[in-house]
């Protein structure tokens, strides 16, 4: 066995036990919303101080370097492209890592599960001066971490968003985003000359076992592996854990069972991804999703591409029967379909349209950078939010539970985030696009409740190949063309007009 083979191995061997840390801090996150005590705050914050401690230790320990030079200086490295992209992909690691001290690491942990915490009283309460203290600490410590990560030239908030998304700039979203911002607003308008669609359905009362049974069937139907993980309840829906073992929670409203539905198909489709990482990659480059905005386009294609089609209702609409009884009576798959698909401006990002969705993401984008470079302070936050809200949406902003404390992202720390989600909408639109073409119509799949053909191409050429490529290159690879917002656009504008019966 040759230097480089040696060190290669070690490298492996080190990135797994220190991926292996990194579950169970997911798998400690997962328990704090689901069903961790309160009484247990203090002491899980410092469970996740430890661990992040030890996760930054291992990933800067001076052995990686050495390894990283060993296996760069090997010859054939170039010509076994499972080695390379790990190598690359742990250098990127190890670089990124031992930029930040690991005082900062520890307390950035620690602050995240306590001020994650605290948003959560607060948004109960509605009070925003409740949770500002800790926002202006984060923020605080964001700027230091954003201080730590920058290159020459590059603002802090572009180096933030840099760990969610390789390569994205505020700049270039700006570009991405105007023209975006400008069609939709048109797009709504348009819409309002149309016949709009009944409603009521999505008022209708379900109790919340029925509407439990009818989404998991769902999405054991898309190929969700209940063998390798389980879905909870929290006030927030999100995925977390690995192949092995992957947590989705949802949420239910006695009175929106579409909701419900799409918050499920939407954690359902990140678990699918999960799930369609190679197990025998864990805790390596290759075993681990590309980037956050691609991550967001299998979530955004299940919830969107698949759940709001009209072929799905076809297929979903005697399950819906069969789970909620009596509430589905007077109703038709084709209303249903109608009613999934109303276009009307809201307050709550998660709870919002496709047409009208994106336009939460730019008022986030836009309010964060200024928090993060100084220019909005934490205390003028939800002015600026309510305001923004009145020029994108056109909307009176009622109290803070409503308005700026409706997301949970900024009291973890996670600033430049926020667009990988619109990101996610145009890669899956992309995507979706593509796998038309290659399938012979997702329709005619969709109606008959095939999903496993879509999952499995979806698996083939995207989850399988973790981080080989940058989410450009695998834009690029997958769907021939660049990433922009063309193919979204043309979806809307093609459902969209139909539901609203616009010639």
């Amino acid at each position: 066995m040759s230097a480089a083979d040696t060190a290669y191995d070690a490298l492996l061997a080190h990135a797994r036990e220190t991926s292996l840390l990194g579950s169970t801090s997911a798998l400690l996150a997962w328990d704090q919303e689901t069903y961790m005590p309160r009484g247990a705050g203090e002491v899980r914050s410092q469970q996740m101080a430890l661990l992040a401690q030890l996760q930054h230790e291992r990933a800067t320990d001076s052995r990686v370097d050495a390894w990283l030079a060993t296996c760069e200086a090997d010859p054939h490295l170039a010509q076994d492209g499972d080695r390379l992209a790990n190598v690359r992909g742990l250098r990127r690691d190890y670089e990124r890592a031992t930029k930040l001290p690991a005082r900062l690491v520890s307390e950035l942990a620690e602050l995240e599960s306590k001020a994650q915490q605290e948003w959560a009283d607060a948004r109960s309460r509605s009070n925003y001066r409740r949770f500002q203290p800790w926002l202006e600490r984060m923020i605080a410590l964001q700027q230091q971490k954003a201080d730590c990560l920058k290159k020459p030239g590059q603002s802090r908030w572009d180096a933030l968003a840099d760990l969610y998304e390789p390569g994205m700039n505020a700049k270039d979203l700006r570009t991405l985003f105007a023209p975006l911002r400008e069609h939709l607003v048109a797009l709504r308008r348009k819409l309002g000359a149309g016949k709009a669609p009944d409603e009521s359905f999505s008022r209708v009362m379900i109790e919340e076992p029925k509407q439990e049974a009818f989404v998991r069937a769902v999405v054991a139907a898309m190929g969700f592996d209940f063998q390798r993980g389980r879905i909870d309840r929290s006030a927030h829906p999100f995925c977390t854990g690995t192949g092995g073992d992957v947590r989705l929670t949802t949420r239910f409203h006695k009175d929106n069972v579409l909701d419900s539905l799409g918050s499920t198909m939407h954690e359902g489709g990140h678990g699918l991804y999960e799930q369609g990482l190679e197990t025998k990659n864990f805790g390596t480059p290759l075993g681990e999703a590309v980037s956050l905005g691609i991550h967001e386009s299998q979530s955004r294609l299940w919830e969107n591409h698949v759940g709001r089609s009209a072929a799905f209702w076809k297929w979903c609409w005697p399950l819906a029967q069969q789970h909620l009884g009596a509430a589905c009576q007077g109703y038709t798959a084709e209303s249903v379909f109608r009613t999934a698909n109303v276009v009307q401006p809201s307050l709550i990002r998660v709870e919002a349209d496709e047409a009208t969705y994106d336009l939460h993401v730019m008022v986030r984008f836009e309010i964060e950078q200024t928090l993060i470079d100084g220019q909005l302070g934490a205390s003028n936050l939800p002015e600026r939010w309510n305001e923004l809200y009145r020029e994108y949406l056109g909307l009176q902003v009622p109290d803070d539970k409503n308005g700026c404390l409706q997301d949970v992202h900024w009291s973890c720390g996670r600033f430049g985030y926020f667009p990988t989600y619109t990101l996610g909408n145009l890669y899956a639109a992309q995507f979706a696009a593509t796998a038309d073409q290659a399938l012979g119509g997702l329709s005619q799949l969709l109606e008959r409740g095939q999903f496993e053909t879509l999952r499995e191409w979806l698996r083939r050429y995207v989850h399988v190949h973790g981080r080989r490529d940058t989410p450009a290159e695998l834009c690029q690879r997958v769907t021939g063309k660049p990433l922009s917002s063309d193919a979204f656009l043309a979806h809307l504008d093609r459902k969209l007009t139909a539901v609203y019966q616009i010639a």
